[in-house]
């Protein structure tokens, strides 16, 4: 909820709208209406899950050892969700695991891509799930207008376009994503009396 009123939502409109924050450590695909969440989707499938899933890989794949900074910027650098235009080449640093020594090793976008898969898959079907519990009134407001995407995860490349093709729906990514939520919880908390329906109908406990 914070992260749809941080990108500019009318949050109290009868209309849906599905939003998916991608954050550190989890998932939340929700659809909201009316100040309300009508269904959601929570993963525990992230930027650090990505991360791990990069580190494993190279392990895997290259018998290097690498760090979780050095997996961020791997996955920023060069991961994608869907096929580049033009896919890159990237060194990575890092230890030799039979060796022991230090070692650099460039690798392809399409292997990290590859590393990367099992998460982008994930969270594209939690999108599918989301969307078949979705009340037909509110799945129509959806077609017309699309997917938003917040949260660091939003920034992988291409995520938009892999989303996109999966559901056949628009996806925007908001404009500044790392902010969302924070901006959209600054919101509320100068508008306390305006965002009072969100805060009694979402109150879990």
């Amino acid at each position: 909820m914070a992260a749809a009123i941080g990108i500019g939502l009318d949050v109290h409109q009868s209309i849906g709208n599905m939003i998916v924050d991608i954050g550190g450590g989890t998932s939340e695909i929700a659809v909201i209406s009316l100040a309300g969440i009508v269904s959601d989707v929570s993963l525990r499938v992230a930027g650090n899950v990505m991360n791990n899933q990069i580190i494993h890989y190279f392990r895997r794949a290259h018998n290097l050892l690498i760090g979780e900074r050095t997996a961020e910027g791997v996955k920023i650098s060069g991961g994608s969700a869907a096929p580049l235009k033009e896919e890159l080449q990237i060194e990575v640093r890092g230890r030799d695991l039979v060796t022991g020594v230090p070692k650099l090793i460039d690798v392809t976008t399409v292997e990290i891509r590859e590393a990367l898969s099992d998460s982008v898959t994930e969270i594209v079907n939690g999108i599918l799930r989301l969307l078949e519990q979705t009340p037909p009134e509110l799945a129509a407001d959806i077609l017309e207008r699309g997917i938003f995407l917040s949260g660091g995860g939003a920034l992988l490349k291409e995520l938009d376009k892999r989303i996109a093709k999966d559901t056949g729906l628009v996806v925007s990514i908001s404009e500044e994503p790392l902010k969302a939520v924070a901006l959209g919880t600054g919101k509320v908390l100068e508008n306390l009396n305006y965002y009072s329906p969100v805060l009694i109908k979402n109150t879990r406990y």
